[in-house]
């Protein structure tokens, strides 16, 4: 896919799962994202945001986080004020996780999972994880600034096969 460079605001990234069949033990995926400084937006991510989290500044927070995909809607829903981050930042990357506790899994394993990424009412871009089975996370955006006001989108399911805390370190770094 194509970068799309636009004037955006606030950005909604949403995942959504079914539960696990019966007998099985609950499937729990997690949106991450992390901010990349203009000194270097392709090291080590100045902060992450994910459960539990929120930027230090508030222009990323998760809106709603399950730990079984069981509800009405959308599961797991990460809000990023693109137009208040701190001009510091030059990247903002934004990755799913699975939760390898108390079973290990991969995209294959989760029931219908879903992502859908808005601003306002516009769809900006949707998958369902099926070109990253075998992964155990994904990155799914990228936002790259482009000036004061503006960022360049860029839409991008890659798959990881990492533990939770080497991809949230690792998931904004140049791949070859």
């Amino acid at each position: 896919m194509n970068a799309i460079s636009k004037s955006f605001r606030k950005v909604e990234i949403s995942v959504k799962w079914d539960p696990s069949p019966a007998g099985q033990p609950p499937t729990d995926l997690d949106i991450v994202a992390a901010t990349y400084p203009a000194s270097d937006p392709y090291g080590d991510p100045a902060y992450v945001v994910h459960f539990d989290s929120r930027s230090p500044d508030g222009t990323i927070h998760l809106n709603r986080d399950s730990k079984d995909g069981q509800g009405f809607g959308w599961d797991e829903v990460l809000t990023v004020e693109l137009d208040r981050l701190d001009s510091r930042y030059a990247r903002v990357v934004v990755g799913v996780v699975i939760q390898q506790h108390p079973a290990q899994r991969t995209f294959v394993s989760v029931v219908k999972p879903a992502l859908r990424i808005r601003e306002g009412y516009t769809v900006l871009a949707e998958d369902d994880f099926g070109g990253v089975l075998g992964a155990t996370a994904a990155t799914v955006a990228e936002f790259v600034r482009e000036g004061p006001t503006t960022w360049d989108f860029r839409p991008d399911v890659h798959g990881f096969e990492d533990d939770p805390a080497t991809f949230t370190q690792t998931m904004g770094h140049r791949r070859s």
